[in-house]
């Protein structure tokens, strides 16, 4: 595909997708003139895999309240020839679950930060280090 200068080829960009095994999106919004495709997605597997096939460089995530609910817009963009590509996952998170709303990745949310780049592999009995032995 050369450029998005068409209707046809911004919904053939996402039935290749499709076509690649990926789940449709449940919203789809095509900006007249063809400027501006954005795809909503489901949950955050549906949103990875989109922004991999994609291959989005650019990631934003925005928190919000929305009358009383606390959401996470999580945003995956690219330009491909002139045309703005956005696949957007909208997560409802409430005030018990804060520390996920820091965190890029909510499977990490249970990652100790004071573990980060620390190989626990080598670990003695008592889980301090290989000088124990």
């Amino acid at each position: 595909m050369t450029e998005l200068a068409t209707r046809e080829q911004a919904f053939g960009l996402v039935a290749e997708g499709v076509a690649a095994g990926l789940s449709a999106p449940w919203r789809l919004y095509l900006a007249r003139g063809c400027r501006y495709l954005s795809l909503n997605v489901g949950d955050r597997a549906e949103w990875d895999a989109w922004r991999t096939h994609l291959n989005c460089p650019e990631l934003s995530v925005r928190v919000y309240d929305a009358g009383g609910e606390i959401r996470r817009c999580s945003v995956a963009e690219l330009v491909l020839d002139g045309c703005r590509i956005s696949v957007e996952l909208v997560e409802e998170v409430s005030t018990d679950d804060l520390e996920r709303l820091l965190v890029a990745d909510p499977a990490d949310a249970g990652a100790d930060p004071a573990d980060a780049g620390v190989d626990r592999t080598d670990a003695g009995p008592s889980g301090t280090g290989p000088e124990e032995r």
